[in-house]
């Protein structure tokens, strides 16, 4: 379904990505010796965001007036998951992903031109890096019951909390804090602040690293830290209304790279089930393997045809919030489910440490959690159908 995305200049941008990924980023990749569990150096990434920025990759997911592309949800869904499906360490940097465009195109229209001359163009154009910070260590699901707290000091907010498992937090230059500025109603207390991550009182710290084994999570410690009162992005009091405006298009942006992950597994499945042999024949040739590769393939179809069009209807304007943790729900765990069959057609390959399918293994399963847990998929799907 996703190859029939778009028009020809969208399909000739596919291809150039494909290109920028296998000419450029593999071979530095491998030059680097680097890999998807190892700490990628600041500056490299820095190299690799300028580099995309400058074919035009990076903002793509823009409108052409803040220097994108503007493409529709549904080209960005078949763009991400042929990215996802390179099985690039780097793939996560070609649309800025962790700290690029893709992390602040909703919040823009919030910006006022001051934050986007010194902290959302430079984002723009590869040269920054940011990071979205609201989860902390007793607030997760219950997004709503944050303590970090920002208290107005003349024109100043001193803040003080912390903030944890902050994705794109050890390379970002800048964070959108989430904080508690007022009032007794949390929801109407939330702000948005743009605090510089080499401000005094600010520590990001690596103390965890996630079962992938990627470097891509950190906690920020906030003590006592002072940011102009011009660094609320939107309305004070109005950051938790900001904060969801993301979700359900982060929900749906999401599926795609499971998907290509759970492709480049069923790619890898079916080469390794008509090239390995047991008993003097190919193990494709045994009906409990047939019958793997079967459900697989049936699961893919399901997925892309469940992400297409939910992505088609949010282009059209339609409500996704229950389409979009339907596709959360369902995607992550038939794509968990593709890798465990990937892993069993496999065998001792496929739980062999750092081998591309056992690596795919566990960071499927890592998605069942980000941006909401399956339970609060459900949750927010029982909501939709019984109102």
């Amino acid at each position: 379904m996703f190859d029939q995305v778009g028009c020809t200049e969208f399909r000739e941008l596919r291809e150039q990505v494909r290109d920028f990924i296998d000419n450029e980023l593999l071979p530095l990749q491998g030059e680097s010796g680097l890999s998807d569990e190892s700490e990628w150096p600041r500056e490299m990434l820095r190299k690799v965001w300028r580099s995309s920025a400058q074919r035009g990759y990076y903002a793509s997911t823009l409108p052409v007036e803040l220097g994108g592309r503007g493409l529709t949800l549904l080209q960005q869904c078949a763009l991400k998951a042929d990215i996802a499906q390179s099985g690039c360490a780097l793939a996560p940097h070609v649309l800025g992903d962790l700290g690029g465009p893709p992390r602040i195109g909703n919040m823009l229209r919030f910006a006022t031109p001051q934050q986007m001359e010194r902290y959302f163009l430079p984002v723009i154009r590869g040269e920054r890096s940011t990071c979205f910070a609201m989860t902390e260590p007793a607030s997760g699901s219950d997004a709503q019951s944050i303590r970090t707290r920002a208290v107005l000091d003349g024109d100043v907010y001193v803040i003080d909390g912390v903030k944890h498992y902050i994705s794109g937090a050890p390379f970002a230059d800048f964070a959108i804090v989430m904080c508690v500025t007022q009032g007794a109603d949390q929801a109407q207390a939330i702000s948005a602040l743009l605090v510089d991550l080499d401000l005094p009182g600010v520590s990001v710290r690596q103390n965890d690293v996630p079962m992938s084994g990627q470097h891509i999570d950190a906690d920020i410690v906030l003590e006592q830290v002072r940011v102009p009162r011009d660094n609320v992005l939107g309305e004070v009091g109005k950051g938790f209304g900001l904060a969801m405006s993301r979700i359900n298009e982060n929900r749906l942006l999401h599926c795609p790279t499971m998907l290509g992950l759970a492709m480049r597994a069923y790619r890898m499945s079916l080469d390794y089930a008509r090239s390995r042999t047991q008993f003097g024949r190919p193990i494709g040739q045994f009906q409990a393997i047939q019958h793997m590769l079967a459900d697989m393939a049936s699961s893919l179809w399901a997925c892309e045809c469940m992400i297409a069009g939910t992505a088609a209807l949010a282009d059209a304007g339609g409500d996704i919030r229950m389409k979009a943790a339907a596709c959360k729900l369902y995607v992550s765990e038939r794509c968990f489910e593709i890798a465990d069959k990937a892993v069993q057609i496999h065998g001792n390959l496929g739980v062999t440490r750092g081998h591309p399918i056992e690596s795919t293994f566990r960071k499927l399963r890592m998605f069942r959690i980000f941006t909401g847990t399956s339970e609060i998929q459900r949750n927010t799907i029982a909501k939709a159908i019984l109102d």
